[in-house]
């Protein structure tokens, strides 16, 4: 299996090779690299495809420290640097958009563009703070029993979709992995001003019944990132859209992906 020892980290990644450019997607919370399954199927042969697995997640496994989503930006970067990669798209989804914009501000040059889904620029929302602190503490106290894990899918995956594998998952993985993971997710940092800072492309996704990320999330984005293509708004979806409504989320994708190819 193919891991990478970069930044402080044993990551695990997937590279399809192939032509480049390349476009490096990074994950939601609780999820891992696999979730952007039908999006690498859509564009490996026309470009070169990284998935990873990101800090206390998949099979790169428990983190050893605090970090922040800064740190996890630069894991990708570095991961790209251990691949021979100078530049690359970065599609983020949540927390992997989180990454994506801190990428961009961390190295304005290694970035191509931004796909950005069901994401926001903003720290967590100090309303619904405390219900997922009580979550994440029963979580890494008890575990993720039947109760709690359908609680927390119904915030993070689409309304219809079968997250029956991911709630899998979550229960093989040992409970107390959780518990740094959910700190960076809680405390992470407002880049909401420095969104203009932001001068390569970007295309917003967002699923109009995202319950965890409200659509108003969205359109700050799409409105301060100076170079903002496109917000596109996925009817009947929840959060984690890319999995529910691939198709609905690919051929926009696509189309930015080669777009900006062409302008480079």
């Amino acid at each position: 299996m193919p891991f990478a020892d970069v930044n402080g980290q044993h990551l695990y990644y997937e590279d399809t090779g192939g032509p480049e450019p390349a476009v490096i997607f990074c994950h939601g919370f609780l999820l891992d690299g696999s979730m952007f399954e039908y999006q690498v199927n859509a564009l490996e042969g026309e470009f070169r495809c990284i998935t990873w697995d990101e800090r206390g997640f998949g099979q790169t496994g428990a983190a050893t420290a605090p970090f922040t989503y800064w740190d996890s930006a630069d894991d990708a970067l570095a991961l790209l640097t251990h691949l021979g990669i100078e530049k690359a798209f970065f599609v983020g989804m949540s927390q992997g958009g989180f990454i994506s914009l801190r990428a961009a501000l961390r190295a304005p040059d290694r970035v191509l563009g931004l796909g950005l889904i069901d994401t926001q620029a903003g720290p967590e929302n100090p309303e619904v703070l405390p219900a997922y602190e009580a979550l994440a503490n029963e979580w890494v106290t008890s575990g993720p029993s039947d109760t709690l894990a359908e609680t927390i899918a119904s915030i993070i995956m689409s309304p219809g979709y079968d997250h029956s594998g991911w709630i899998a998952k979550w229960q093989a993985s040992p409970k107390e992995n959780l518990a740094l993971p959910f700190e960076a997710l809680a405390r992470r940092d407002d880049v909401t001003p420095r969104l203009g800072e932001i001068t390569c492309p970007a295309i917003v996704f967002h699923g109009e019944n995202d319950a965890a990320i409200p659509m108003e999330k969205a359109e700050v984005l799409s409105k301060e990132l100076p170079n903002c293509e496109e917000l596109v708004r996925i009817c009947g979806s929840g959060h984690a859209s890319n999995l529910s409504h691939p198709a609905e989320v690919n051929r926009p994708l696509r189309d930015f992906l080669e777009r900006q190819s062409g302008a480079r």
